[in-house]
């Protein structure tokens, strides 16, 4: 193949639909590809100092426990499966949902495309949405957050 074929090959691909482009000719191997590079990032957890003894620590935990999840910060809407997301139902389509919005349990918040078959994830929350964790067409993991909720 030469490199006109393959430029055009290339520009071909570009404007397609197509996800991946696999060639081999012999001695010749040529891969394309547009999926994204998850980059999630993770953040060492912080270090808390605890200046109390352990008995008066364990005597406090049930009700610590019961502060920090009302008090908690934003619950997330997570991947229950790898693949790719897709915040909108179609290209040039609305989202499902934006920052600021209310969203209600069992809501189509996006799909996850996984071995070709589009599965709708919904809300598992009813809240206002505080933030979209990741973006269109991304790689996500399973138990990665997708949306933020400040639940109601």
């Amino acid at each position: 193949m030469d490199l006109q074929a393959i430029s055009s090959l290339m520009d071909q691909f570009e404007d397609s639909d197509i996800r991946e482009l696999k060639i081999d000719e012999g001695d010749f191997h040529f891969y394309l590809s547009k999926n994204k590079i998850n980059k999630m990032q993770s953040k060492p957890a912080p270090v808390v100092e605890n200046k109390e003894p352990a008995s008066k620590t364990l005597a406090k935990s049930e009700d610590t426990e019961v502060e920090s999840t009302s008090d908690a910060k934003d619950a997330a809407v997570k991947a229950p499966i790898v693949g790719i997301v897709y915040l909108q139902a179609k290209p040039g389509q609305p989202a499902f949902v934006k920052v600021g919005e209310h969203v209600e349990k069992g809501q189509t918040v996006c799909i996850i495309e996984a071995m070709k078959m589009m599965t709708e994830i919904k809300s598992t929350l009813t809240g206002t949405v505080t933030a979209i964790n990741v973006e269109n067409e991304d790689l996500v993991e399973v138990d990665q957050p997708l949306i933020s909720v400040k639940e109601d």
